[in-house]
C-alpha cells in the first residue's frame, strides 16, 4: 500500500515542485511585508509629534491635492498613535497612467489590494476591511464572486496610491503606488506566477496537489514499529549527506506538515471561486453584503441636482469631483470628530468620503483588542446630518464573513502577531526545502535501482 502511496506523493511531487518552492518562498517574503516596508521607508509612515495639536483633516487635504492636483481623494486613515502620519488614498489612475496598463491578473489583484475600503459589494470584496499598514488594504480577498470585478481586481479603471502626511505640518511624507513595489511582484508571483488568470490556475491546482502531497507524506512517514518512531522524530546530523538529507526531508516534513497544510488550504480562497463560496455554502452564511444606506439630500439641494440634471452644461463637474464629499455635506474633520465620540479607544479610524450625493460616509475603526488587525467595527453616517444610519460590529458580521476573514492572518502568520509570524516564516523556508530534498532522495533512489540492475546483469 505504501508503494502506491508513496508513487503518488513522487509525481505530484515532480509536477508540482517547483511552483511549489518558489509560492512557499515568496510567501515567506511576504510574512514580513509590513515590518519590512515601514522599516524601509520609515518617514512615510512615522514623525516625530510635535507639542501643537494636528492639523484639521481640511488642510491635510488641501495639501494633498496640490501634491495631486487631478486626483480625487477616496479616504482618509487616521490613527491614535501621535507618531503615525495620517494616509489619505486617492481614487482613479494617476496622472499619466493609462487605462489599459496592467489589465493582467496580477495588475488587478494589486488595484484590489490598493483599493479604498468598501469599494466592492460582496463580502469577498469587503471582507479585508480598512486598509493595511503598507497602503494596500485588504481589499478583493477571493474573487469577489458574484460582484465579479468588484471583489477581485475591483478597479479596471486604476486606482491611485496612498498619500502619507505629516499631520502636524501638512508636509507630503511620502506615496505609495503598491504596483510599483517589490512587494508586488512577490504577490503576483505568489499568486499567479505572473502569469495572469492561467497562472491563478496553476498555483491553485498545484496547491491542491500539494494538499495531497502533504497527506501522502504523513502516510509514508507513519513508523512501522514503535522502535522507529524516535528515529522519525530526529535529525541525525552525524550521518552522511544522504542520511542527512534523508532526515531533512522526512523528519522537518513532519514537523511543518500542519502548518503546511493550514497555509495551502487557506490560499485556496485566493485561487478559487468555488471555494470562497463553499465557505459561506457551509457556514449557512449570504455572501452578498446588503447595499450600503443612503443619505437624505436635503430639498434644497434636490432641486439643484435636478435642475443640473436638465441643463448640465450649465454647471460643469471639477475632475475627480465624483469622489469628494460634496460642499454641503460634512467635513472630514466632522466626520472624525462624530467617529472619536462612537468609538473613543480605537486604534485607527478610516473615513470613506461618499462618492455622489446620496451616498453615505462609512467609517470603520479597530478596536485595541480586536481578533486581528483588520477585524474592524463601520458605522455608516448620513453625509449631511451626521446621523447614524447602520452599524455593524466585528461580532455583528455573519459567520461565513467572519470564518472568511480569518483566512488572511492565518495564512500570512499575522493571526498571534510576532511570534507565529516566525513560525510561518521557518515553515515557509523549509517549504522550498523540501522539493529540494524530495528530488535527491528521488535520484539517490534511481541511481541505487541502476546499480542493482548491473549487479543483476553481471551475476547473470
Amino acid at each position: 500500500m505504501k508503494v502506491f502511496f508513496r508513487n503518488i506523493h513522487l509525481y505530484l511531487s515532480l509536477v508540482s515542485g517547483l511552483i511549489i518552492a518558489v509560492v512557499c518562498f515568496t510567501g515567506g517574503v511576504l510574512v514580513f511585508e509590513k515590518e519590512l516596508e515601514q522599516a524601509w521607508h520609515p518617514e512615510r509612515y512615522y514623525v516625530t509629534p510635535a507639542a501643537a495639536p494636528r492639523l484639521p483633516l481640511a488642510q491635510l487635504t488641501e495639501a494633498v491635492r496640490a501634491y495631486k492636483p487631478k486626483a480625487a481623494i477616496a479616504s482618509v486613515k487616521v490613527y491614535a498613535d501621535p507618531a503615525r502620519t495620517v494616509e489619505i488614498s486617492l481614487a482613479g489612475a494617476p496622472s499619466g497612467e493609462k487605462k489599459s496598463e496592467g489589465k493582467g491578473e496580477g495588475a488587478r489583484e494589486g488595484r484590489a489590494e490598493a483599493r479604498p475600503e468598501g469599494a466592492g459589494r460582496t463580502a469577498e470584496g469587503r471582507q479585508g476591511e480598512q486598509g493595511g499598514e503598507n497602503g494596500r488594504g485588504e481589499k478583493g480577498e477571493g474573487k469577489g464572486e458574484k460582484g465579479g470585478k468588484g471583489g477581485q481586481g475591483g478597479g479596471e479603471g486604476g486606482r491611485g496610491p496612498v498619500v502619507f502626511v505629516n499631520p502636524y505640518t501638512a508636509a507630503v511624507t511620502g506615496e505609495l503606488n503598491y504596483r510599483e513595489t517589490f512587494f508586488f511582484t512577490m504577490m503576483a508571483l505568489h499568486r499567479g506566477m505572473v502569469g495572469g488568470p492561467i497562472g491563478k490556475l496553476v498555483v491553485g491546482i498545484s496547491t491542491v496537489m500539494f494538499l495531497f502531497i502533504i497527506g501522502t507524506g504523513i502516510v509514508l512517514w507513519w513508523p512501522a514499529s514503535r522502535k522507529a518512531v524516535k528515529q522519525r522524530l530526529q535529525v541525525k546530523w552525524s550521518g552522511g549527506w544522504k542520511r542527512l538529507n534523508h532526515d531533512l526531508h522526512i523528519v522537518l516534513g513532519f514537523y511543518s506538515a500542519l502548518l503546511l497544510f493550514v497555509f495551502g488550504f487557506t490560499g485556496l480562497a485566493w485561487s478559487f471561486e468555488w471555494f470562497n463560496k463553499g465557505i459561506y455554502a457551509v457556514t449557512n452564511s449570504p455572501m452578498e453584503r446588503p447595499e450600503p444606506p443612503v443619505s437624505v439630500v436635503p430639498a434644497s439641494l434636490a432641486t439643484v441636482a435636478a435642475s443640473e440634471a436638465v441643463a448640465p452644461e450649465a454647471a460643469p463637474a471639477a475632475e475627480g469631483s465624483a469622489t469628494a464629499a460634496p460642499a454641503a455635506g460634512l467635513s472630514a474633520d466632522a466626520v472624525l470628530a462624530q467617529a472619536r465620540t462612537l468609538a473613543p479607544q480605537a486604534v485607527y479610524y478610516t473615513l470613506q468620503l461618499p462618492k455622489d450625493a446620496t451616498s453615505s460616509i462609512r467609517v470603520a475603526t479597530l478596536r485595541p483588542d480586536a481578533v486581528y488587525e483588520n477585524a474592524t467595527d463601520e458605522v455608516y453616517l448620513d453625509q449631511y446630518s451626521g446621523s447614524v444610519l447602520k452599524s455593524q460590529t466585528y461580532e455583528q458580521r455573519n459567520l461565513g464573513q467572519r470564518v472568511r476573514g480569518l483566512f488572511k492572518p492565518v495564512h500570512t502568520g499575522s493571526i498571534f502577531g510576532w511570534p507565529s509570524k516566525i513560525v510561518s516564516l521557518v515553515v515557509c523556508l523549509l517549504g522550498v526545502t523540501f522539493p529540494i530534498t524530495g528530488t535527491i532522495m528521488w535520484l539517490n533512489r534511481l541511481k541505487k535501482a541502476k546499480k542493482k540492475q548491473r549487479k543483476l546483469a553481471a551475476a547473470a
